[in-house]
Formats: structure tokens, sequence, C-alpha cells
């Protein structure tokens, strides 16, 4: 079996949904590729949390 067939045939519906997961990040050891990774990946989180406060207003 591969490892996409394998993939598909897990369930994921339990698995936790984490926000600011505690993740190590050595700046020292860090690239350009993750510089880049952690600044798209902070603009991912404003974009997020501007939807979810955007949506919250709309039902009040």
């Amino acid at each position: 079996m591969t490892m996409s067939e394998n993939l598909k045939k897990q369930n994921f519906a339990n698995l936790p949904i984490g926000k600011n997961e505690d993740v190590e990040f050595a700046e020292e050891q860090a690239d350009e590729a993750d510089r880049i990774a952690m600044k798209r990946a902070e603009e991912a989180d404003a974009r997020a949390q501007a939807n979810a406060s955007q949506q919250a207003q709309r039902l009040l």
C-alpha cells in the first residue's frame, strides 16, 4: 500500500485542531525559506483572525 493510499484510509476527524502549537524554532538555524514560511504563516493567521472577527460582527 502506498503512502497516498494509506493516508486516504486514515480518519483525521479525531485529531485536535490547534493554533499556536508549541514548535521549537531556532532563528540561528533558519534559512531564507524558513523566514519566508514564517512570514506567510503569520500573514495567514492574521487573515484568519480578521475573517473570524468579521463573521462574529455579522452575527451581532
